[in-house]
């Protein structure tokens, strides 16, 4: 028996059912009228030639995002993903997510001026901009972590089928993040075009590709799909349901950390002195020489790296010991099949396969070949899972599936 793509997708899906698919699609379809709403209001009042600003903006992040696809795209050579399943985390984060984000970061940040104008103490503190230094820290983490991890957190449970571990987690984390940096970093420039008449492309694009583009967004959902992925690759009950809420604080703390260092500075500069920070007024002429892109990228980058040092070790040593433990299992669970499934000398290749090296079939052409290895992947990870749960392996669909996929493709 095999599968259509399709059902293999949904299979042990909520999806699968007709009424929860109907109540879902409806809840899909506020959340798109909310998300739009919000995008409306964002472009009613921008200023002449904002349009223009903000496709040239939009344009260049497009093509940066394209540095950490390709890198998300490395890591799932193994077991790849489905490119619908690419393109559903994309359009969550850059839409929904940021639709959804944008009347409720107003809504803090307005709380917040409330507050500086009933405590103008405040403002002595933390200047013209205490509206900013003080909010920011707060709706950005708050918010936004949530939003994007409301799209990590369905892909989780609704296709159940093609979420197995850690490395997986990361990557729909990532990818809803990459997503939405791709239309946050235009609406900045947009914002910085309205406030002042100067356009900040250079600056809000270095900084939020920093590290290839993995140093924001795409980091912190990428922790909290991590902890997603380890609930599900675990085997330790506490771990199960604690590593979700542990993989979003990890999310929400490098966020808060990112947004908090201007928070940070004034803070300690009145402590330490007793005097807030001076207050330099904007020159009267923009300065003439432009600080090339790549400069700004590579002190961004340091930057990022220094400060966010322990996130990045965290994500390193999890994605190592998530591909440790995907090729095991893939060598474990294929030693017991025989052809038509896989053959004595591609079983060699399998034991030795390597982190940075992805096993192909001799004789083969290439796109045969990585049907096949894929095929070969997602019978081993299924297999494993079905034993986890204490089902029967040869009575299970997906296992019947797969199989059937290799006979195909083997004939």
């Amino acid at each position: 028996m095999s599968l259509t793509n399709g059902a293999r997708l949904l299979y042990g899906s909520p999806l699968s059912r007709p009424r929860n698919a109907g109540l879902l699609s409806i809840g899909l379809a506020v959340l798109i009228a909310i998300s739009t709403s919000s995008f409306i209001t964002e472009f009613s009042a921008i200023p002449p030639g904002g349009f223009q600003v903000f496709f040239i903006a939009l344009a260049g992040t497009i093509l940066l995002t394209l540095v950490p696809l390709a890198i998300v795209w490395f890591l799932d050579r193994r077991e790849p993903e489905s490119r619908w399943l690419y393109l559903i985390a994309l359009l969550w984060g850059s839409f929904i997510a940021t639709g959804l984000a944008l009347p409720l970061n107003i809504y803090i940040l307005t709380a917040v001026a409330g507050l500086v104008e009933l405590h103008p103490a405040l403002q002595t503190i933390f200047g013209s901009n205490a509206q900013m230094v003080l909010g920011a820290p707060l709706a950005g983490p708050l918010v936004e972590e949530t939003t994007k991890g409301l799209g990590v957190l369905l892909l989780f449970w609704l296709l159940r089928a093609e979420f197995d571990n850690v490395r997986d987690g990361f990557i729909y984390g990532a990818l809803v993040g990459m997503g939405f940096n791709l239309v946050e970093a235009p609406l900045y420039v947009l914002q910085g075009f309205a406030q002042t008449g100067d356009v900040p492309l250079y600056f809000q694009l270095a900084d939020r590709f920093a590290l290839f583009g993995l140093s924001g967004h795409a980091l912190y959902t990428g922790l909290f799909g991590m902890g997603l992925g380890l609930a599900r690759q675990t085997t330790c009950r506490w771990l199960h349901y604690g590593a979700p809420v542990g993989g979003w604080l990890l999310g929400f703390s490098g966020h808060l950390l990112n947004n908090g260092i201007g928070l940070i500075m004034y803070l300690y500069v009145f402590i330490t002195t007793g005097q807030p920070v001076p207050q330099e007024s904007p020159p009267a002429v923009a300065s003439e020489i432009i600080e090339p892109f790549f400069s700004q990228w590579v002190s961004h980058s340091a930057l990022r790296l220094i400060g966010f040092f322990p996130f990045f070790l965290m994500v390193g040593v999890m994605l190592w010991q998530s591909g440790l433990w995907e090729r095991q299992v893939i060598r474990e669970e294929l030693a017991d099949e025989s052809e038509p499934v896989i053959l004595p000398e591609e079983y060699e290749t399998v034991k030795g396969d390597r982190m940075f090296r992805t096993r192909s079939i001799p004789h083969l052409n290439r796109r045969t070949s990585a049907a096949i290895v894929r095929a070969q992947d997602e019978l081993a990870l299924r297999k494993w899972r079905v034993k986890q749960v204490g089902q029967a392996v040869a009575s299970d669909p997906l296992v019947a599936s797969w199989r059937g996929e290799l006979l195909r493709l083997r004939g």
